[in-house]
């Protein structure tokens, strides 16, 4: 008992050490919320900022630091450390930038690749503040429909259909519509989801709490005691969904959102499920102008403070000197040499297997702390996406601004086993799960962008090794082999999704599919996956949360992004909070939450 005393007492005192230190300058002194301006049509003005290809000249001096990647996760925290002064050069492999952010055009068509919708961008949420903080209010969002999700189950014509509705009591309500005589589990469920996901904030706490003190309150059971976020980290979706009810139709609604993260519930952590369920119950939204709205509006906050965000730039190794601490990069440009570019402070955005895997030196590499780390975590699912181009607007063909996840049958077990037990040309007839959705419906400027034009994603599982053999072959030029395989997938998708949105059939202008090795080629992704590195249980473990920390092996080299903290966009952005937390030495948690409470003081003493 006295241990826990102790315990305790040492967790208070270094929980308020840690939290209200604040050595280093605060991003969020001042609200910098303007007016948001009209969206910006103008390709070339766009291009200028999402398509800023590198050269030599361009590299600000006297950099603070260097990060590599541009997705949300590097973005974010370049974004944070220029409103702390500091000079940042953030470097893309990619033509664009933006990571799953950025979108491409086939045929007059604009394809979002990874933004597909987004929670708790309620006015004045935390979350929400912290993107207008980042972007000066001027990024804006279009709240989706309700029902936000829909979960087709069986026949996708005729199969039963569930809705999700955002506000926490029209969830609830309309999921006992569904199944009568398991109210009192749906509420049960509920309350379960609400009491897990709102202490995910124990993972930051765990993880921007000095190591030895982390260690200690999972050594002495603490930590379990403590936090229900911990105490379900490490069971299944399935096991915790299955002490609820018997009713497997209910067992797969409670667990359709797994696609969002990319993990089976047989596999998946609840307090991860918890936390997804969470995160649309205020309500789902998309970037107003489209996915690429996003890096247009955080880059000019890097730019201000004097940095520079550069595509076609390849980072080919971070180098590291005789102290082992990181201290710039080699780069190459398209059709240049390399060249070494230095800086204070790393900032890697590019997933923890690339970047100990690819980008240290073979020495460093080997070093037994980061062996350690790698051996906790394991590659992500691959991905695969299918993206089709159809004639006439959203009202012509009524397409909601809502979203579709298909299930053949209510046994998720089955269907994961018979698909990934199968062949690479049987399994497109045993896909278990796809997600499919309009960005054209829920975008309101789409019209103004692509007159005429509106458009479909539709996106699954799928397994590396299917496609592994053609993975040294040039993009574009890998054979009608892999073509074969790849359309295999993408006409079987097709197919499926005709069925659910029938009135497109005859209006099918162009359709186009990648695959994990397209995901390698433009989203750096090592192995085609979509949402880093395996979601599953053992990353959600105390001891991998500990281990995953922004503070890497190698002094001076820190980790931003979805391996850092949780998937998707809101993960990946919370990543970059703790990440900009570490390098400035102050919680950046507890200064978004002060500003937050100047903001709400502000506005209550305008209303008076």
């Amino acid at each position: 008992m006295w241990l826990y005393f102790i315990a305790g007492f040492i967790l208070i005192f270094i929980i308020v050490k840690s939290w209200l230190g604040n050595r280093g300058p605060n991003p969020f002194a001042t609200d910098t919320r303007r007016p948001p301006g009209p969206v910006v049509f103008d390709k070339a003005m766009k291009r200028k900022v999402i398509k800023n290809v590198f050269s030599p000249d361009k590299v600000p001096e006297k950099l603070d630091a260097i990060v590599i990647g541009s997705g949300i996760g590097g973005q974010g925290v370049a974004a944070l450390l220029a409103r702390a002064g500091k000079r940042v050069l953030v470097l893309e492999q990619l033509g664009k930038l933006g990571g799953c952010c950025h979108t491409f055009n086939e045929k007059g068509y604009e394809f979002d690749v990874g933004i597909h919708y987004l929670g708790q961008l309620n006015e004045e949420s935390p979350f929400r503040i912290l993107v207008d903080q980042l972007t000066d209010g001027q990024l804006q969002w279009s709240l989706m429909d309700n029902p936000f999700d829909v979960v087709v189950l069986g026949d996708p014509k005729n199969g039963r259909r569930y809705n999700m509705k955002y506000g926490r009591k029209a969830f609830v309500e309309e999921l006992k519509k569904s199944f009568p005589g398991e109210e009192k589990v749906i509420e049960n469920f509920m309350k379960l989801v609400t009491k897990v996901s709102g202490r995910v904030k124990d993972m930051v706490i765990l993880k921007m709490l000095p190591l030895p003190i982390s260690r200690l309150l999972i050594r002495t059971g603490l930590l379990n005691w403590i936090s229900p976020f911990f105490r379900y980290a490490s069971r299944s979706v399935s096991d915790v969904v299955s002490e609820f009810t018997s009713n497997k139709e209910l067992q797969t609604v409670l667990s359709y959102i797994f696609g969002t993260y990319g993990v089976f519930p047989d596999k998946a952590s609840f307090s991860l499920h918890a936390v997804l369920i969470d995160h649309y119950m205020h309500g789902a939204w998309y970037p107003t102008g489209g996915a690429s709205e996003i890096t247009y509006h955080f880059v000019p906050t890097i730019v201000k403070a004097g940095g520079a965000v550069l595509s076609r730039a390849t980072v080919e190794q971070i180098l590291v000197n005789s102290n082992k601490r990181a201290c710039g990069v080699v780069v190459r440009g398209k059709g240049m040499d390399p060249m070494n570019i230095f800086a204070p402070i790393i900032i890697t955005d590019a997933g923890i297997f690339n970047t100990y895997e690819k980008l240290l030196p073979p020495e460093i590499r080997s070093m037994p702390e980061i062996q350690s780390q790698l051996g906790m975590v394991q590659h992500g699912e691959g991905g695969f996406s299918l993206f089709i181009g159809i004639k006439g607007t959203k009202e012509e063909l009524n397409l909601p601004a809502t979203n579709y996840y298909y299930f053949p049958d209510n046994d998720l077990r089955k269907l994961e086993k018979n698909f990934y037990t199968a062949s690479s040309e049987d399994a497109p007839q045993h896909i278990p799960v796809f997600y499919v959705a309009s960005p054209s419906a829920k975008d309101p400027t789409h019209e103004e962008r692509c007159p005429g034009k509106s458009t479909l994603s539709i996106v699954t599982f799928t397994a590396y090794e299917w496609f592994e053999e053609w993975k040294n072959k040039k993009v574009q030029k890998r054979g009608p082999d892999y073509e074969s395989v790849k359309a295999a997938f993408a006409e079987a998708l097709l197919e499926t999704t005709i069925q659910l949105y029938p009135q497109i059939k005859d209006k099918i202008d162009c359709y186009t599919s990648g695959s994990p090795l397209t995901n390698v080629h433009y989203l750096g992704a090592s192995r085609g996956e979509f949402y880093g590195v395996d979601n599953g249980i053992s990353k959600m473990r105390p001891e991998a949360v500990i281990a995953m920390r922004p503070q890497t092996p190698i002094k001076g080299l820190y980790m931003t992004g979805q391996d850092l903290f949780l998937s998707g966009f809101a993960g990946a952005l919370n990543a970059a909070v703790i990440c900009a937390s570490e390098i400035l030495g102050r919680n950046l948690y507890v200064d978004l939450l002060q500003l937050r409470r100047q903001i709400l003081k502000n506005k209550a003493t305008k209303t008076e």
